[in-house]
C-alpha cells in the first residue's frame, strides 16, 4: 500500500529556504516553487487497517491532501524523491509503523526499508 500525503503546514520559510538551495546549490535557475510530498510504503495490513489508519497515522485531513498510489502531479511538474540509503534508520517510517501498531493491536507493518521483514517474507512465500 502507498500512501502520499501533500502537508499543508510545512513552515513557509522552509520552502522558501529548500527552494533557494536547490536554485544556488544545484544550479536549477528555472525552479520556481517547491512542494514537499510524504510517501509510505507499507504491506501487512488489512484493507479496514489502512483505512483506519490513513486518516490517522498517514494524515491530519484536515491539512493534508491524502493520495492512494498516485498523486495528481501537474504535466510540467519534475518530481524527484529523497530516501535513507539501505539500512539507515528513517524516524518518520518508525513512527509511522509504532503508530499503525498500536491503532491495529497487531503486528507490525513492514516498512519498505524492512530489508529483514521482506526478506522473511520472501522466504515463506511458496517456491
Amino acid at each position: 500500500m502507498r500512501v502520499r500525503e501533500g502537508d499543508q503546514r510545512v513552515v513557509p520559510a522552509l520552502l522558501h529556504e529548500l527552494l533557494h538551495d536547490l536554485r544556488d546549490n544545484l544550479g536549477i535557475a528555472g525552479l520556481e516553487n517547491v512542494r514537499i510530498y510524504n510517501r509510505y510504503d507499507l504491506s501487512g495490513m488489512t484493507d479496514e487497517e489502512y483505512a483506519a489508519a490513513r486518516s490517522i497515522v498517514f494524515s491530519e485531513p484536515p491539512v493534508d491532501e491524502v493520495y492512494d498510489e498516485t498523486a495528481p502531479f501537474p504535466s510540467d511538474a519534475f518530481v524527484f524523491a529523497v530516501e535513507p540509503l539501505p539500512g539507515q534508520y528513517d524516524q518518520r517510517a518508525d513512527s509511522a509503523v509504532q503508530c499503525v501498531q498500536f491503532l491495529t493491536g497487531g503486528q507490525r507493518p513492514h516498512p519498505a526499508w524492512d530489508l529483514n521483514a521482506t526478506l522473511r517474507q520472501r522466504a515463506a512465500l511458496p517456491r
